[in-house]
């Protein structure tokens, strides 16, 4: 009904419209965008048939954007010392979905080397939520978060370590999928994972409709799709359905806001009356140290022994590595080109390595975490658990309770050693009382993300999806 530059004009004017609002869009290539929409009508008017188009590229025409740590222009992940860095080649995720026909629209904003959940750094500054633009957008996908929310993309590119699509896509009110590990590949990232951490990194889809990530999925799995099952039928009603409200009171983590358990109370209820099925209702008691055991498996070596790099070396980018006290000092003068977030975790980092023996220990605990949840989902299970302890944040707040993460970056949703980890769909769940998103994480074994995207698909029938901002 409309031509492919009718629709990239359209996404264009609308980041136009609102992006000196939000700040989310850092370096767009609307002139290429265009021009290569220009190309898909061209395509289209040849005639070579729908069936052909659909194979050989599902996503013809469809306009994205992808987080700026992913090569395809400027690839700074917000580090000063790389502002000039732009990139000579394509991330692969970025090359399938090229290839696949999708447009990128531009690159958006993250946190400072992806490592914490406001996206803002001293390149691009911050990025605000569309909901309200006091509040932040998480991180580190948090521009993602924030352009699909606003409607300015069809899909975002994200990546995830702890919780880095998921709490964008949480606090945005849009749907994210981070797909189980060792499928979707990771190349083409700054900084990408070593060591203990390559197990932990995750590249992923993040949507305004839940329909969507399947086939961004399957796009960006490749060859590999085949392993996450996505053409089994599920039903629903076979479930076995689990739920837990909090992680059983962590003195470094918020207590859940009674809105966010009222939601997640509701489609308890929904599914038990609508499925005719019972919600198991479980307490993991070690999950309280969740904060601890991840920054524990974050700094511990790998399988073949190889040392996860330092914060410090990534925040020195090839060069002399970064001494956070004295970068401490220079930001409280005004003079560091670095976050206080970023320098606070690169002194986090030289405390934990200190501690040896509380590290083995924490890692042990994490081994017998792992084998209860593997125990409590087997291959027909989903959790239902809170995405974060509260609705998005305003600025700078996180400083105030920076181990909030806990909920996207704990173990609960990790195997032990090489083996591949577990995915998790975001999915809102409307808005609360103050018109922002809410939303819950939806957990499964290894390779059956078909699961969780299946029950996505079914709570947003249920509970509406994304609302754009403004409309209530």
């Amino acid at each position: 009904q409309v031509t492919c530059i009718e629709v990239v004009e359209a996404y264009v004017e609308r980041i136009k419209e609102v992006n000196p609002l939000i700040n989310a869009v850092v370096k767009d290539r609307f002139e290429e965008a265009l021009q290569e929409a220009q190309q898909v009508d061209k395509l289209l008017s040849e005639g070579p048939g729908d069936d052909y188009l659909e194979e050989k590229f599902p996503l013809l025409g469809v306009p994205i954007t992808v987080k700026e740590a992913f090569s395809l222009m400027p690839n700074t992940s917000g580090l000063v010392n790389r502002r000039n860095v732009i990139a000579t080649s394509d991330a692969t995720v970025v090359s399938r979905l090229k290839q696949a026909g999708a447009i990128p629209l531009g690159v958006t904003n993250c946190s400072e080397l992806c490592m914490w959940y406001e996206s803002s750094n001293r390149v691009y500054g911050r990025t605000n939520n569309p909901y309200d633009l006091q509040r932040i957008v998480g991180g580190s996908s948090g521009g993602e978060g924030g352009v699909l929310a606003a409607a300015c993309s069809v899909i975002g590119v994200g990546s995830d370590i702890g919780g880095s699509i998921r709490m964008p896509a949480f606090f945005n009110g849009v749907f994210g999928h981070k797909p189980t590990t060792g499928v979707v590949p990771n190349d083409g990232q700054f900084p990408n994972a070593h060591g203990a951490r390559t197990s932990f990194l995750c590249t992923g889809p993040m949507c305004r409709y839940a329909e969507d990530l399947e086939p961004v999925l399957r796009v960006m799995a490749g060859p590999g799709v085949s392993k996450l099952k996505l053409n089994e039928k599920v039903s629903l009603e076979k479930i076995k359905f689990h739920c837990m409200d909090h992680d059983g009171g962590s003195v470094f983590v918020s207590p859940v806001d009674k809105e966010i358990l009222q939601a997640q109370k509701k489609v308890v209820e929904h599914i038990e009356s609508d499925l005719g099925v019972r919600v198991q209702h479980v307490s993991i008691h070690k999950m309280k140290y969740s904060f601890q055991i991840w920054s524990a498996m974050m700094s511990s070596k790998d399988s073949n022994g190889e040392e996860a790099q330092r914060f410090t070396d990534l925040l020195g980018d090839h060069g002399k590595p970064v001494w956070p006290l004295w970068e401490l000092m220079k930001w409280l003068v005004g003079m560091s080109s670095h976050t206080f977030p970023a320098i606070a975790l690169g002194l986090t980092e030289k405390l934990m390595k200190l501690n040896h023996s509380g590290n083995a220990k924490l890692v042990s605990m994490g081994k017998s975490l792992q084998e209860e949840m593997e125990a409590l989902l087997g291959q027909d299970g989903v959790l239902l658990y809170p995405s974060h302890p509260t609705i998005a944040p305003k600025h700078h707040s996180p400083i105030c309770m920076p181990f909030n993460f806990a909920y996207t970056g704990e173990q609960l949703w990790l195997l032990w050693g090489a083996a591949p980890r577990r995915p998790v769909t975001q999915c809102p769940l409307g808005l609360g009382s103050e018109g922002l998103p809410l939303g819950i994480q939806l957990v499964a074994a290894a390779y059956n993300d078909h699961l969780t995207l299946a029950v996505a698909r079914y709570l947003e029938k249920a509970f509406g999806g994304w609302v754009l901002p403004g409309k209530v």
